[in-house]
């Protein structure tokens, strides 16, 4: 089991991030290295008698991402995760190594450029501009958008919430989406002085001492996706 603080809020985990650099949201592939794994029992989801429910690591979400330094997308294996400023550089280097920019003409080469020209949209905002609007169209989408994020080519900026006629916030919430690039600046995302394989190396080497159970292999399939 990966070695952590106590962790009760936003702010103790985003201050977590920090130090450990890379953190999945519900799972991964090593018992124990995700968020909801680690945070105080109270910070679980639970549900109510009257249907409602609660569920504050959801909630710590934007928060985390639009004041704690993090970047905040589907990284590992597909599913949803953080990673800190200082470690993003590093993490682009490698992963966008094995994936280049889109084809011209692809499909994906069309989100990218859908959100050049908009800065950032909730999620059905950008699939509606970028034409997919028919039955069964949703998850064909979503699937593009997850290759991108994978590809470090898109993150989430912050979280949007429908308002109640009482304004309050309600629901889940939908991603507003934006690219790297345009939320951070082109440098944030290169790493010059190193090669993807050398930032490889580094990133597994700072994970070792948090997760002493896991060989070196098991730490590295985190990135190689």
């Amino acid at each position: 089991m990966m070695k952590h603080p106590e962790i009760y809020n936003a702010a103790q985990l985003a201050a977590f991030i920090q130090q450990i650099g890379f953190l999945p949201l519900l799972d991964s592939c090593i018992p124990g290295f995700a968020a909801e794994q680690i945070v105080a029992d109270d910070c679980h989801y639970v549900v109510f008698p009257d249907g409602g429910w609660d569920w504050p690591l959801w909630k710590w979400k934007g928060p985390i991402v639009s004041e704690g330094g993090c970047v905040y997308g589907k990284f590992f294996g597909g599913k949803a995760g953080f990673i800190s400023r200082e470690w993003w550089p590093d993490f682009c280097n490698f992963r966008r190594s094995s994936h280049p920019m889109p084809e011209e003409g692809s499909i994906e080469e069309t989100i990218l450029l859908t959100l050049g020209g908009q800065g950032s949209l909730i999620t059905r905002e950008l699939r509606a501009a970028c034409g997919f609007t028919g039955p069964k169209m949703r998850s064909r989408f979503d699937s593009y958008v997850t290759r991108l994020q994978m590809a470090t080519r898109i993150v989430t900026q912050d979280f949007v919430y429908p308002i109640d006629k009482h304004g309050h916030e309600y629901g889940w919430g939908w991603s507003l989406l934006t690219t790297p690039e345009q939320l951070f600046g082109r440098e944030a995302c290169q790493c010059p002085e190193r090669t993807p394989k050398e930032s490889l190396q580094r990133m597994v080497e700072h994970l070792m001492p948090f997760l002493p159970e896991a060989g070196k292999l098991q730490i590295a399939k985190l990135f190689i996706k």
